[in-house]
């Protein structure tokens, strides 16, 4: 059986060397490696300094569009936390049918393959005013750059809570999680009060695929803008849910304002929907980190609060 994940074009090294080499001649791509690949792209790094992302579905070539477009102003806007700016804009052509870009590469390691990770402190006070930063822009702005509004329903739980059943029993079966009794639990206790119909832009897809943290294990940047949207806040807030412990939350929150319980309770079910499927990607993707790290996330996630007694 497909999995969503499954790639229409996977790009390998050669034809990625060539497809560069053909449209940025200056870049002398001699020394490429394939850094990582998600759901919608492959990541290649390219003589130590840049990053090339290609897409591997349809699906994802619009997400790329609008994110070379709405990258370079938030940049402008100096958000606190390091983000990829694109400035090679690949065009298709008939050995690759897609756009692709060409970034800067953002210093750092995904928490999964890092020595260490920070889970509280400068982490948490870092999340906190680039989350608050992003949640201000003006969401007009954006929407001039062609960002769209969550045309996924990411936090439809009605819609999502078959998938997210089935994805637990095969976790189950598979044995991937010790504490498989408590995701099972959460079950019955998804949120269902309605969001608020307040709106703004979120980066969308946060989660320990999407940052690194720098040399001493600390937050530093903010990866893969492909599913920035205007959306409801909750959706980016899961980050505080499946990446900092219960103090660290505290922290978070001091410095990034209020937040009512109902999007407290919706920011955990897309934390645990996310990792669950991180979980079973790792597995079947051979990515023994992955897997670890998506466990660590729910663990976390499945501390309902901000302290370790909730």
């Amino acid at each position: 059986m497909a999995n969503s994940w499954d790639a229409e074009v996977a790009v390998t090294i050669e034809q990625a060397r060539l497809l560069i080499g053909n449209q940025f001649p200056e870049l002398h791509p001699s020394r490429m490696e394939i850094i990582d690949y998600g759901f919608d792209n492959t990541v290649m790094k390219v003589n130590s300094d840049w990053v090339f992302r290609f897409p591997r579905r349809g699906i994802a070539v619009k997400l790329l569009e609008t994110e070379g477009k709405l990258l370079p102003l938030l940049y402008e806007k100096s958000l606190g936390l390091r983000i990829p700016v694109p400035t090679f804009f690949g065009k298709p052509s008939p050995p690759y049918k897609w756009p692709f870009l060409g970034y800067r590469f953002v210093e750092g390691t995904i928490p999964s393959q890092a020595h260490g990770v920070v889970r509280e402190g400068e982490s948490a006070l870092k999340l906190a005013w680039f989350l608050k930063k992003l949640h201000l822009t003006d969401a007009s702005e954006a929407v001039k750059r062609g960002v769209p509004n969550d045309e996924l329903n990411r936090l439809d739980v009605k819609k999502r809570i078959l998938t997210l059943e089935k994805n637990i029993h095969e976790i189950e079966e598979l044995n991937l999680f010790h504490q498989i009794e408590r995701l099972k639990d959460y079950l019955q206790h998804v949120p269902k009060k309605p969001l608020p119909s307040e709106t703004t832009l979120v980066h969308g897809d946060l989660h320990f695929k999407n940052i690194v943290v720098n040399g001493d294990g600390i937050l530093s940047g903010i990866l893969d803008w492909g599913d920035v949207h205007i959306g409801h806040r909750a959706i980016d807030l899961n980050l505080v849910y499946s990446y900092l412990n219960p103090p660290g939350r505290n922290l978070f929150f001091e410095e990034y304002g209020e937040v009512e319980e109902v999007e407290l309770e919706y920011a955990r079910f897309k934390a645990i929907y996310t990792n669950v499927v991180l979980l079973l990607y790792g597995y079947h993707e051979k990515q023994p980190h992955t897997v670890v790290e998506a466990q660590k996330s729910l663990e976390l996630a499945l501390i309902r609060g901000t302290d370790l007694g909730e």
